[in-house]
């Protein structure tokens, strides 16, 4: 088949935009289009096997030409691919340069990424209200969704079982000081509120939706896809859960533009390769770190730390230091199990504050004698 009748650039800008093609992704595509392959997007990815929305409609395709063995290459909902024209089995024969990865750390024992969307402008998080609040988990989720280089929305869902305006304000309030530079939007699926603010924000490119089991992102994705598309169940009454209704991320065209890539409900979302992500998150704590008198300060008992002193003044919440600590420690651990650098940059570290602690232990008993 020759090049001319397998594709052309400008039927399929036409027919794919609306999943966010654009002229980057044509210029990559063009030497594979000229070897006679298809344009795609993955819109599933299933046990070796994906579904492609193309130019010429959605085909069944086989991932084994593009299953290394590292975790974070393999073939994930949102990536641009190559496909063969024709066959059975259809192949991807390729999937071009990611812009943006979502990527958690796995909860196995190996200590390998998880990619869970690729190629994504807005990474939303749901957080339902009808639970308290957990805001270390939404940070967590914040750090990660700022590390994949898409922008975050925080969703509120569940808003209509906070029946006082002023108490779901000052909910609003409490995630946007623990999301700097975030968008927060208090939503409810059932009565529609909310819903037309966060389809204009997620209307100019790809948004992948993100939370715990039970935070109503299927209720919120029918919702924002205007038809009953996503199977949902009821959350239990004593602890707000539900059970995985979605059980694979699928990316599906949102009717006021843009499109939406579903995903499980997350159990554990563990941080990987995020501390640029964390140093985002809090932000504020950065900054004040910066006027630290000592470069590497700890902010635990070093003289002249500004963050201790943010938070003797009230300025910075106690909570917030100890859940930016936290993240730090766990991207650290996490990047020295694959690093063997950063493994001995940490048993140095280790190493120096065993010996500060026994310095201090000795010192003070010197001065109990």
């Amino acid at each position: 088949m020759t090049s001319s009748s397998a594709f052309s650039p400008s039927s399929a800008f036409s027919a794919l935009s609306a999943y966010g093609w654009d002229d980057g992704w044509a210029e990559a595509f063009a030497p594979y289009g000229a070897e006679g392959l298809v344009a795609g997007r993955v819109v599933r990815v299933d046990r070796g096997q994906c579904d492609v929305v193309t130019a010429g409609g959605v085909l069944r395709a086989d991932t084994a030409f593009v299953t290394p063995h590292d975790p974070l290459r393999v073939v994930c909902t949102g990536d641009w691919v190559a496909v063969e024209p024709a066959g059975s089995p259809r192949y991807v024969r390729a999937y071009l340069p990611r812009r943006t990865a979502f990527v958690r750390s796995t909860s196995s024992k190996r200590s390998e990424g998880q990619i869970l969307a690729a190629n994504v402008d807005h990474a939303v998080v749901a957080v339902s209200l009808a639970l308290e609040l957990d805001l270390g988990r939404v940070e967590r989720f914040l750090a990660l969704a700022w590390e994949s280089g898409a922008q975050p929305v925080v969703v509120l869902t569940k808003a209509d079982l906070v029946p006082d305006v002023t108490t779901l304000s000052h909910l609003v309030q409490d995630v946007e000081t623990t999301a700097p530079g975030v968008q927060v939007l208090a939503v409810s699926s059932q009565r529609g509120e909310g819903l037309d603010v966060l389809a204009e924000t997620l209307s100019g490119g790809t948004s992948v939706l993100l939370g715990q089991s039970g935070a109503g992102k299927s209720t919120l994705a029918n919702a924002l896809l205007g038809e009953e598309i996503m199977e949902v169940q009821a959350t239990r009454d004593m602890d707000g859960k539900g059970r995985h209704t979605t059980t694979t991320r699928n990316l599906l065209a949102l009717p006021g533009g843009g499109v939406l890539i579903d995903t499980p409900g997350l159990r554990g979302v563990g941080l990987w390769d995020a501390e640029t992500g964390v140093g985002q998150v809090f932000s504020e704590i950065e900054d004040l770190a910066a006027k630290c008198r000592f470069q590497d300060c700890a902010h635990d008992a070093e003289p002249g730390c500004a963050v201790r002193a943010a938070v003797e003044d009230g300025e910075l919440p106690q909570r917030r230091l100890e859940s930016y600590r936290k993240l730090l420690r766990e991207n650290q651990w996490i990047v020295a199990k694959t690093d063997a650098r950063v493994r001995a940059e940490l048993r140095r570290e280790w190493k120096r504050k065993g010996a500060q602690g026994k310095a201090a232990m000795e010192a003070k008993r010197g001065r109990l004698r």
